[in-house]
Parts: C-alpha cells; structure tokens; sequence
C-alpha cells in the first residue's frame, strides 16, 4: 500500500482549515485516513500567525516507513525543518518581460 502525507480539507467556504494526514493514495482527499499527524490554518490571526501543528515524532515514522508527501506538505515539512527544503525554482525566462523575449 503506498501511503501520502496530505492535506485534508476542513472549514467552511472561504475559511479553509487543514488536517496533515497519512493516508492510502488511493482514497479520496477528504475521505479514510490512516493517522492525523498535524493541523494546518492557512488564515491569519489578528497577530498576522499561521497556525501549524505537527507530531514530529509520527512524521518522521511514516517518511521513514516510505510515506511520500505531496507538494505543499513537502513545503510545509521543508520550513520545520522535519524534510531538507526544497529547492527554489529559478527560471530567468519567466522574468522577462514580452518586449525582451521577442
């Protein structure tokens, strides 16, 4: 069974609220889960702080267990230090603007 760390969606419309579970990449992104390992709230509070809890202990079980995280869990992991970060994505190309590409 090959088991994603991912992001599950709570909250209402427009206050969006996340569960970080482990789970079969086969089951729906809001559906069965095998464990919660940490919450994600992408909305700030009045102090301007994102909210993010993580069992550090249980993520680190199931990376070495062979768990593969999707994107943004890898970003969230890559800035608690928990994954190496992520490589920044440098393309000059995109940089320029139409005048200079032609």
């Amino acid at each position: 069974m090959v088991v994603r760390l991912r992001l599950q969606r709570f909250g209402r419309t427009h206050s969006p609220f996340y569960r970080m579970v482990a789970a079969n990449h086969k089951a729906p992104r809001d559906g069965r889960h095998l464990e919660v390992v940490g919450t994600y709230n992408p909305i700030a509070n009045k102090h301007g702080v994102k909210e993010i809890r993580l069992k550090t202990d249980r993520l680190k079980y199931w990376l070495s267990v062979g768990a593969q995280p999707s994107d943004r869990v890898a970003w969230i992991l890559g800035k608690f230090g928990v994954l190496p970060p992520a490589p920044r994505m440098y393309n000059p190309q995109k940089m320029k603007t139409k005048k200079e590409s032609k």
